[in-house]
């Protein structure tokens, strides 16, 4: 356990020494957002609000990340997937500073039902660290020089599944954590960011899900949480060890369990477009909490609500409200505290990214541009719904036949938003 506190400690150390614009990891700002006094805009539009746009080439589908003046976006490219990217972006003007390439592991088609660099990247004040559908995981410097790379294909076994890869990397002070749950061998391990050594790996029963593991506070020490197809589970994040599962869930196969306060964090689900995997969606969006008992940890529901789903984007918590949005666009406001529904409203379209909670408002990313911003708050108040391109415009790269709104970054003063081919600061 002193372990586990040491590991914990050392990541909040380093996070505080980051700049102040940091959003490390895939919702990793999340918290910052809500605590450290952000004040973004409200309104923008493809005519306003956008400090700098550029381009990205090939295809991504992963979050961007922050840290201090650098972004890190990935992508793939190739008929086949045959080229793993990561480019740096400079957060004040947009000009890309580097890009590294790379030849990809396992080449498959390249086509918008699979994953197309679908994994976030992790990064700290010494570099990023990147991680592939193709099992490709690579460290560099700040400089783009490559400190270490990896075949996991390679060392444990080839991927499989219909539609690729989806889990972003989480991390602590001194390891980064690489989930794999699919149709092959699937696991979880973590491995050093200093020599890409793999310090330990705990396998899983293979799977379909493209979630995410976070890192939660449990009585002040880390955990690693993962809600994926039929299970919760909570590893220990110096040797993997099992410390805790829950097993009476369906459906949770892509949003990823997001922290909300000390033990407790939200859990979605949903049923899919055609019933698949849904056995049990019902009763799996919640709020869990984590109790330390004498005989090790307990999983305990705090509250279900059968009423609400959650389909691409996970569920946050955010002064006092829990929001889960589904596939057509519709939020879920529900009290965190007794878990009832506070109201139920039609966005202007469905989002992909994961809802961010700034200020007095809640942002909602629609998928083909469109954000909705709504109070905080139990009753429903629309503040804006900013366009970010106009319909039917150049389409990009996206896939589905135009652009599509997959990650956001939030920084004290605006966003930046990853599209499939265009980076943009909204400031």
């Amino acid at each position: 356990m002193q372990r586990h506190l040491l590991l914990f400690l050392g990541f909040l150390l380093s996070s505080a020494t980051m700049g102040h614009a940091d959003w490390p990891a895939f919702l990793g700002g999340q918290q910052r957002a809500e605590s450290a006094g952000f004040q973004p805009p409200t309104k923008w539009s493809d005519q306003s609000g956008i400090l700098w746009q550029t381009p990205l080439d090939g295809h991504g589908q992963s979050s961007p990340v922050v840290v201090g003046d650098r972004i890190y976006v990935t992508s793939i490219d190739g008929p086949m997937k045959e080229t793993n990217r990561v480019v740096c972006v400079d957060l004040a003007t947009g000009k890309e500073r580097w890009r590294h390439e790379s030849a990809s592991s396992l080449q498959v088609k390249n086509d918008v039902y699979t994953s197309r660099a679908a994994p976030t990247p992790a990064a700290d004040p010494n570099g990023v660290f990147a991680f592939f559908e193709s099992g490709n995981l690579i460290a560099l410097e700040n400089d783009g020089n490559v400190r270490w790379q990896r075949d996991l294909l390679k060392d444990y076994g080839r991927f499989a599944g219909q539609f690729g890869l989806g889990g972003s990397l989480a991390q602590l002070e001194d390891r980064i954590i690489v989930l794999a749950d699919n149709d092959g061998p699937s696991y979880i391990a973590a491995i050093s960011k200093q020599t890409g050594e793999t310090i330990w790996k705990s396998d899983r029963t293979s799977r379909t899900a493209w979630t995410s593991p976070m890192i939660v506070s449990v009585q002040g020490e880390p955990q690693i949480v993962v809600s994926s197809a039929g299970t919760i589970d909570g590893y220990a994040p110096d040797n993997g060890e099992l410390l805790w599962t829950y097993d009476e869930v369906g459906g949770n196969t892509v949003a990823s369990p997001v922290p909300v306060g000390e033990d407790s964090f939200l859990v979605g689900a949903s049923p899919g477009r055609n019933g698949e995997s849904g056995e049990g969606a019902a009763r799996s969006n919640l709020l869990m909490k984590i109790e330390k008992t004498n005989d090790g940890y307990q999983p305990r529901v705090v509250w279900i609500n059968d009423k609400v789903t959650s389909s691409f984007g996970s569920p946050i918590g955010y002064r006092g409200h829990a929001y889960f949005t589904n596939r057509a666009g519709v939020v879920f406001c529900v009290d965190l505290k007794t878990g009832e529904t506070s109201y139920t409203a039609r966005m202007a379209e469905s989002n992909w990214a994961t809802p961010i909670g700034v200020g007095d408002n809640v942002f909602f990313f629609g998928k083909d541009g469109v954000t909705t911003v709504l109070k905080t708050g139990g009753e429903q108040t629309t503040i804006a719904e900013n366009r970010l391109w106009q319909a039917g415009g150049d389409g990009g790269s996206g896939g589905f036949g135009g652009e599509i709104q997959y990650g956001v970054a939030a920084l004290p003063d605006g966003f930046i938003v990853r599209t499939g081919s265009r980076l943009f600061r909204l400031k």
